[in-house]
């Protein structure tokens, strides 16, 4: 397999995941889209029928966001009838999984031109909107194995780890101290493309619309835990949520629920999108490269805990390369929640310095489809900012699945 190059990658504003609230929240999800691609291809100065295919995570593939949210994106960009494109949903990782298909089509030189990314709406197109829950409601597979909501499951796994209130509080403390500073350097700026009305080319958005620079340690520990009482809510007569998961791990006599709105991930609006292109392309035309992608790795993961596949993620997509942790300068592992990152940091021995230099999720925001393609270019704006060379992806995902890519400065 050839190399897979990264030509360039942007990213909308992450905007409040709130009808009517949040600066986005007016836009269709299909635009947000097409204002990612039409930024792409002219400033990368790319002639849209080069491209061989369009590839788009997003995980609510309904109402706004179904009939190929990919496919009407591009019709919405203005692009020529002949591209293809395709959705795809591999949960809260969808976004990097599409970059991760497309530098397989490029890799292998079965195509040379592909933009891959993700979006997601979660103010028009709330979670759980395609009402499948968490098992599609199949009750032959249910008796088989309870899957649980993954709040609890983070809960789970931060009274397994023994991470305290204050350890969980004090990485989103961090995350929004970061956030902060990042957007205040305009770390961000290279990537960002503000968000305009479609209809008055009014500009509604220019920087991520969640972050709180002036959080505290006090102010986050008077908030309440977020799934205490879901964890109590009864699913079989004399079996809460709770109980489900301590089925499963009986050496936790309880579950302390320690995760609240300020050190879980955020509901945001956004759109991503990545230029991916093969090696003969980068020959042809004398393009210059930001970055090829070294490795990428799925793995899945015990499904009722759920969200501790990042680290056996991580080591896989390094392995191929023959590679350890230390051999990364930069991480970014999304922060769907406080433990999930102070699990992952743990299992791998990681500097904590190295891990979401800019912040995560809990500060800037997870909109679902979109992020894994936003944390990408984050990673390649930090590495090309501080001159490292090495980076790398891993989301948790709902299920028990992880999904890690490593990308390398040219």
């Amino acid at each position: 397999m050839s190399d897979a190059f990264i030509l360039d990658a942007v990213r909308t504003p992450r905007g409040r995941g709130k009808l009517g609230k949040g600066a986005l929240s007016g836009v269709h999800p299909q635009e947000l889209l097409a204002q990612v691609f039409r930024a792409l291809a002219s400033r990368n100065h790319v002639d849209p029928r080069e491209l061989d295919d369009v590839l788009v995570g997003c995980v609510s593939q309904v109402n706004d966001q179904g009939a190929n949210i990919a496919r009407n994106a591009v019709l919405a960009a203005g692009w020529p009838q002949e591209i293809p494109a395709l959705s795809v949903n591999r949960f809260c990782a969808s976004g990097l999984q599409a970059v991760n298909l497309a530098a397989m089509g490029v890799g292998s030189g079965a195509q040379d031109l592909v933009v891959a990314g993700g979006v997601e709406s979660m103010s028009r197109v709330p979670m759980g909107s395609d009402g499948a829950g968490q098992d599609g409601g199949n009750l032959t597979l249910r008796e088989k194995l309870i899957q649980i909501p993954q709040g609890i499951s983070a809960d789970a796994i931060a009274t397994r780890e023994k991470l305290s209130r204050e350890a969980i509080d004090g990485w989103a403390l961090t995350s929004q101290q970061r956030a902060a500073m990042a957007q205040a350097e305009g770390r961000f700026t290279r990537s960002l493309i503000p968000v305009t009305d479609p209809a008055s080319g009014k500009l509604l958005l220019d920087r991520d619309e969640s972050v709180r620079g002036d959080t505290t340690a006090e102010g986050l520990a008077k908030l309440a835990p977020s799934f205490a009482a879901l964890g109590e809510a009864e699913i079989a007569p004399g079996l809460t949520l709770d109980g489900a998961a301590r089925r499963v791990y009986p050496e936790l006599p309880t579950i302390d629920h320690r995760h609240t709105a300020g050190n879980s991930s955020g509901l945001a609006d956004g759109a991503a999108a990545v230029l991916l292109a093969s090696e003969a392309y980068v020959r042809r035309t004398g393009v210059r490269p930001r970055a090829r992608i070294a490795s990428m790795a799925a793995l899945g993961s015990e499904p009722v805990i759920m969200l501790t596949a990042p680290a056996p993620t991580a080591k896989k997509a390094l392995g191929r390369i023959g590679l350890s942790p230390r051999d990364v300068d930069v991480w970014e592992i999304n922060e769907a929640f406080s433990a999930v990152v102070l699990q992952t940091m743990r299992a791998l021995e990681l500097d904590p310095e190295k891990v979401n230099p800019n912040g995560g999720a809990i500060a800037l925001g997870h909109p679902l489809g979109a992020t894994g393609a936003m944390l990408l270019g984050t990673a390649l704006d930090e590495l090309e900012r501080t001159g490292k060379r090495r980076a790398l992806v891993v989301l948790c995902i709902g299920g028990g699945q992880g999904l890690a890519t490593v990308i390398e400065r040219i």
